[in-house]
Order: C-alpha cells, then structure tokens, then sequence
C-alpha cells in the first residue's frame, strides 16, 4: 500500500516537473513581447491597475509573464522577464531580461500560471539586482501592493517595504507575497539581445545600441504609464 501511494506521488512529480521548463523555451523577443502585452493588459485595465503614483516613484519594474508554479506536496515556481529601471532625469532604461525563481512545501498540487509585477520603491533594490542576484524578503522587503488608478501606497506603512508585489490570474489582479523568490539577471538572454559582455549596468546606463523595437517597446510603455 505504501509503496503504490509513493509510486503515484513520484508519477505526479513526474508530471508537474515539465511546466516548470516550458518558458525557459522563450526566445528572448518573444519574453519581450509578452512582457509588454502583460503590462499593456494590467495598466490598461479599469480600477485594477497599478497605482500611477506609483509608477512615479518607482526606482525600477520588473514584469515576469506567465510565471509557472507547480507543485505536488514540494513545489516550485519560475518565470523570466524584463526589468527597466528609472534614470537620474527621470525617464525609464533599456531593460535587462530576468528570471524569478522559488519554492514552497506543504499540502499543493496542480500546476498554475501567473503574471508577476515589481515594483521598486528604493534604490537599494535596483543595486542588488544590478549585481546579478537578490532574494524578496531577505534582500529587499517586499509586500503585497495596492490596486486601483486612486489607491494610496499606505498598506505596508508600519513594514516599509522596499517593493511592491501584485499578480494576475485567471483575470484577477492582486498584491501578492512573493517572500523567498530570487530574482536574477538572465545573461544568456542579455548576450542575445545585446551582444557578448554587456553587463546590466552598462544596460540601465544606455550604453547599448540597435535594439530590437519589441525590447524598446517595454521602456517605451512604461514611459507612457508613468507621465499620465
């Protein structure tokens, strides 16, 4: 009896594993043009967008499509996507393409696709990532962030979290806790995009050159929802 229900935990495992690589797939532009459809679709929709005061203050954003997470009593969670960051005279970077990575254990199963956004509220967020790697909740506070086109930045007020995280699934925008994700630069698909060498720095400084319209077309947005 023991050794059939372990058979079918293994078997599920099996079965779940797969969804956690299907983006990794993703040609670079293709993680671009989704990344701008997810942010179109999101600041676009009524009453449930970001906060464009936000936006305003942001030190930098980060949108991760259709993150899968699947589990089977362990679980797992990844994405990839673009993060732009906002220059000393105000106007928004180049991105840089990123994956957000975590895990969990408990009593789950299924496997789920979600949009992801970031939002950074300090700058000591953009300097970790700037150097490859950080992680939400020890790195960088995070906390769920607040929805609507009038909501105040006021839910986190006794926790002054340094990002703001929200999702969206099955049609739902939200604040969500992402605590435990790591959040990393994903060079190989800088090195495409790019060219060999360039470092995520020399990215957000706007030291790069002939970039594909669907890359510019991410900063070209958020350029567009922060002067609304």
């Amino acid at each position: 009896m023991f050794k059939a229900s372990l058979r079918r935990l293994l078997l599920a495992a099996l079965v779940l594993l797969p969804a956690m690589a299907v983006h990794a797939e993703d040609p670079p532009l293709v993680r671009a043009e989704n990344s701008v459809r997810v942010l179109k679709e999101i600041m676009e929709a009524p009453d449930k967008s970001i906060p464009v005061d936000l936006l305003k203050e942001a030190h930098a954003i980060a949108v991760i499509p259709d993150m899968v997470k699947a589990g089977f009593i362990f679980g797992g969670r990844r994405g990839e996507g673009l993060i732009s960051v906002k220059s000393p005279d105000g106007t928004w970077s180049n991105p840089s393409f990123i994956s957000l990575t975590g895990g969990s254990v408990g009593f789950q199963a299924g496997v789920s696709s979600t949009d992801v956004i970031l939002v950074f509220r300090t700058q000591r967020g953009v300097d970790s990532i700037v150097n490859g790697k950080f992680t939400l909740g020890a790195d960088a506070a995070a906390a769920a962030g607040p929805v609507g086109r009038t909501a105040t930045a006021s839910t986190d007020s006794q926790f002054k979290a340094e990002i703001y995280s929200y999702s969206r699934s099955r049609g739902l925008f939200a604040g969500v806790a992402l605590d435990g994700s790591a959040l990393r630069i994903d060079y190989d698909a800088n090195e495409a995009i790019y060219g060999k060498g360039i470092t995520p720095r020399r990215i957000f400084e706007g030291g790069v050159s002939n970039v594909p319209s669907q890359v510019v077309d991410f900063r070209d947005r958020l350029e567009e929802y922060t002067q609304r």
